[in-house]
């Protein structure tokens, strides 16, 4: 049985448009995009990992709101349950570490990216 791997993103609006993550040539699935996000840690919420994986990844702060949606993808590294979540941006902005890139989108034509299979669904609603 494949490795179960729970994963918080984050669907930032803001107006609108949503903030989209292209991963880096060094990540698994390079080029990608993605909501920003990561593992859930151990003991950890999903809230609580997502506030942490953007601070972290994004050195800034986040308002999580509802959930989007969860979904389960089986990639040749095991099975990534994605649970993402409408949110704000505090006062700071995003700042590019991990990624490649990042930019604000229309919502109408977020179809456009070439997203990571498991943001499909969320991308879709």
């Amino acid at each position: 049985m494949k490795k179960q791997i729970e994963v918080v993103g984050a669907v930032i609006f803001s107006e609108n448009k949503v903030l989209c993550a292209q991963r880096s040539e060094n990540m698994s699935l390079p080029l990608m995009w993605e909501f920003p996000g990561g593992k859930v840690e151990k003991n950890e919420s999903e809230i609580e990992a997502l506030k942490r994986e953007i601070n972290e990844e994004m050195l800034c702060d986040v308002e999580v709101g509802d959930k989007i949606t969860s979904t389960a993808y089986e990639y040749d590294f095991g099975i990534v349950n994605l649970h993402t979540y409408k949110c704000k941006l505090h006062e700071k902005h995003p700042t590019l570490t991990e990624h490649k890139e990042i930019i604000w989108k229309d919502i109408a034509s977020l179809e456009e990216l070439e997203w990571a299979p498991a943001d499909i669904p969320a991308v879709k609603k």
